[in-house]
């Protein structure tokens, strides 16, 4: 929620992030989606076929623009990626699978559309393109992320972002199985090669393992202070808001809330409430 890491500017539309990796932003600007959502298109270079990785709101104008940059580049779109299943990036999947023919695969049975489901450990592999699903729930239960090892990048949704820091989305999203998922990137990044960070609003970070690193300590140093808040007498969700986020935006306080409520349940878990 606050705390900027640094990153290198974000690609405009149809901009370039990686070799095979272009985004092409979303307009959809807030509080809660930074600059707006980045939809990716990822391709091997010299082949004919794409791989859509979060096609956005539902925004004509946004989706015909992904199919046009994915055609001004010479590739078909073959399928269609969720990294989880929030409006911001997945609802225009089922229009934009009209205008594609491709077909939509997430982990949540809900949010598929012809096609399999996605877990962890599995190899997606489309016009010799390779991408490794990463199960990464906390900010939501069915947030994947996606490796791309020949780009040494991971492609994280809302898991990491490119500016500031992410909500844990309670009581869908658990503190819990979110320090498990940011120490599975850790290792990504310290064991696999991966340096950038693609994420799925604001720009794209050169130092992957540097990101995740300092998420981990954000997220102890907040539990930390939602700890001494609660003993300091601070009971209610909204009073612990008010106390330890009083650094933040005002508007970004009812997701701030979310996060509190799961950081209050991972407390009373562990027995240190």
């Amino acid at each position: 929620m606050s705390g900027v890491i640094p990153g290198a500017p974000l690609p405009g539309v149809g901009g370039p992030a990686t070799d095979r990796a272009v985004c092409v932003l979303a307009p959809n600007p807030s509080p809660m989606t930074l600059d707006g959502t980045n939809t990716w298109i990822v391709s091997e270079p010299g082949s004919d076929l794409a791989v859509v990785i979060d096609p956005g709101p539902l925004d004509e104008g946004h989706l015909r623009t992904v199919l046009r940059t994915a055609e001004e580049r010479g590739r078909r779109i073959a399928l269609t990626l969720l990294t989880h299943g929030h409006a911001d990036h997945a609802a225009g999947a089922a229009r934009f699978a009209e205008l594609t023919g491709s077909p939509v695969r997430a982990l949540d049975p809900a949010q598929r559309l012809g096609g399999e489901g996605l877990h962890h450990g599995d190899t997606v592999t489309t016009g010799g393109l390779e991408l490794r699903v990463v199960g990464t729930p906390g900010h939501t239960s069915d947030s994947l992320c996606f490796h791309l090892p020949a780009d040494g990048a991971v492609l994280t949704g809302d898991t990491v972002l490119g500016r500031g820091t992410t909500m844990v989305t309670h009581p869908d999203g658990r503190l819990g199985d979110y320090l498990d998922s940011l120490r599975r990137l850790r290792d990504l990044a310290s064991e696999h090669g991966v340096t950038r960070v693609l994420p799925g609003h604001g720009p794209v970070l050169g130092d992957a393992l540097g990101a995740v690193e300092y998420y981990m300590a954000h997220r102890a140093n907040r539990l930390a202070q939602v700890e001494t808040a609660v003993e300091a007498g601070y009971r209610t969700p909204a009073e612990v808001v008010a106390h330890v986020y009083a650094d933040v935006d005002r508007a970004l306080w009812p997701a701030a809330e979310l996060s509190v409520r799961a950081q209050l349940d991972y407390l009373d878990e562990h027995g240190l409430i």
